[in-house]
């Protein structure tokens, strides 16, 4: 809360929030279901987020006092929806807090002899160090994390273009694999489309540059900066480098669950690759982690600011940071390892499907509070604008609802969608709860 994120810092985080495990591992299953094709699936999902993320920068730089962007929804639709944005963010970030700690586990397994739930614990305990240090820490941890990543994408993507092309191999001709295994839409348009809803929550992530950019010394230059370059980082980093997995490799080689850069890096005949690409993918789980632990005592600050939660929460340690929603997120991120050791399959698995489209309702409510404050704003006014408003705006939620409807439609989604629409059901009459009480309370003191 001390504005000392420096420029390098917020442009890192912004890189590194669009590049977790995601694209290294999950991308395996898109491209087993989609084919050469899901390069489309990561231009459309790169197009939805990329508009989310101009209306986003727009808000910011529109009101600078807010320092969540789960807030934004309070500002442009009410208390209720800044309650029910809020909490659900939070949810979906504490699931995630869970899910990379028992991951980084399992990759430290491989080279530590530990019990994997110890590794887990021993993850959530030196995150929460570093968040409660200070939010600089936080920035510098995420940078050096980042660059590595970023490194990694750069280092592949100059690796296989180089075989793709016969610099490496002048034997060896790739570029037949986009069309030569079934075609490049083996499995039609509709598994394209099927396969942004897979993506999509691969992009997540790149809105933590707004909560950081709150800590920033510029919040308004760090904004712009960022919004304007993120269309060639999702172009580099996830359309450039998964076109030329699909290049090198057959897509129908690919398992699910398994490295695609790995197999690529193989298939160059590169045999430290295996090595490589765990360090990589651990770095990618601490990183996503360090985010996580960030944005849930942000966001849970937040909420506490405006009486959605226990107001002990506000208090800042020496640091200017809200120690007692780090250490809150602690306890929930532990419990989350508790329920995956005793019931993997039954309630940690409830728990992440409980998630699963939580970031898509966040996201349609922030799209909606951004068309409800631009109506109030004087657009001449704003130093950043929603490109095309309103309908740039219009077509972010037709595209959202659009994945939605087709998680609803796939059998291996469905039962993510419906859980986490019991979740956003719970959050609605929970809030009708709170302000009960809050107006009851509120009744009492004035008649005393």
């Amino acid at each position: 809360m001390s504005r000392s994120l420096a420029a390098r810092h917020v442009t890192m985080i912004s890189m590194g929030g669009i590049i977790g495990a995601g694209v290294f591992v999950g991308s395996s299953a898109a491209i087993a279901a989609v084919g050469p094709a899901i390069v489309l699936s990561y231009v459309i999902a790169g197009v939805l987020i990329l508009l989310v993320m101009r209306m986003l920068a727009e808000m910011a730089t529109a009101l600078p006092n807010v320092r969540s962007f789960t807030e934004f929804a309070r500002a442009g639709l009410g208390p209720a929806a800044g309650f029910v944005v809020g909490w659900l963010y939070w949810y979906f970030w504490i699931i995630t807090v869970a899910v990379e700690a028992i991951a980084g586990a399992g990759l430290l397994h491989l080279w530590i002899a530990l019990p994997t739930w110890l590794l887990g614990v021993g993850l959530i305990v030196i995150m929460t160090g570093v968040n409660l240090m200070s939010a600089r820490s936080f920035g510098e941890f995420e940078f050096w994390f980042a660059s590595i990543k970023v490194a990694a994408i750069l280092i592949f993507i100059a690796l296989a273009l180089a075989y793709a092309s016969g610099l490496l191999a002048p034997h060896v001709a790739t570029w037949g694999n986009l069309v030569s295994h079934g075609g490049f839409m083996p499995h039609g348009g509709l598994a394209v489309l099927a396969g942004v809803t897979t993506v999509f929550f691969s992009l997540t992530g790149a809105e933590i540059t707004t909560v950081a950019a709150a800590e920033s010394r510029d919040p308004a230059r760090a904004l712009t900066r960022m919004t304007t370059s993120m269309i060639t980082r999702i172009v580099i980093f996830y359309v450039g480098s998964i076109f030329l997995i699909v290049a090198v490799v057959p897509w129908d080689s690919i398992v699910p669950g398994q490295s695609p850069f790995t197999a690529a890096l193989l298939a160059m005949r590169c045999s430290w690759a295996g090595a490589a690409m765990s360090l990589v993918i651990l770095t990618a789980v601490l990183s996503c982690l360090n985010s996580a632990f960030y944005v849930t005592s942000r966001v849970l600050f937040t909420l506490a600011e405006n009486n959605d939660a226990p107001q002990w929460m506000v208090k800042l340690n020496a640091r200017r940071v809200p120690a007692r929603s780090v250490l809150a997120g602690t306890v929930a991120g532990l419990i989350g390892i508790l329920a995956a050791i005793s019931s993997p399959g039954g309630v940690f698995a409830f728990l992440v499907n409980s998630a699963g489209a939580l970031i898509l309702f966040v996201y349609l409510l922030t799209a909606m509070a951004q068309i409800r404050l631009r109506r109030r704003i004087d657009a001449r006014t704003l130093q950043l604008r929603m490109w095309w408003f309103p309908w740039g705006s219009y077509a972010a939620i037709a595209g959202m609802l659009a994945v939605l409807l087709a998680m609803a439609l796939t059998r291996s989604l469905a039962s993510q969608f419906y859980v986490s629409l019991t979740t956003l059901a719970v959050a609605l009459p929970a809030y009708a709860l709170t302000a009960y009480r809050r107006s009851r309370r509120l009744l009492s003191e004035g008649t005393s």
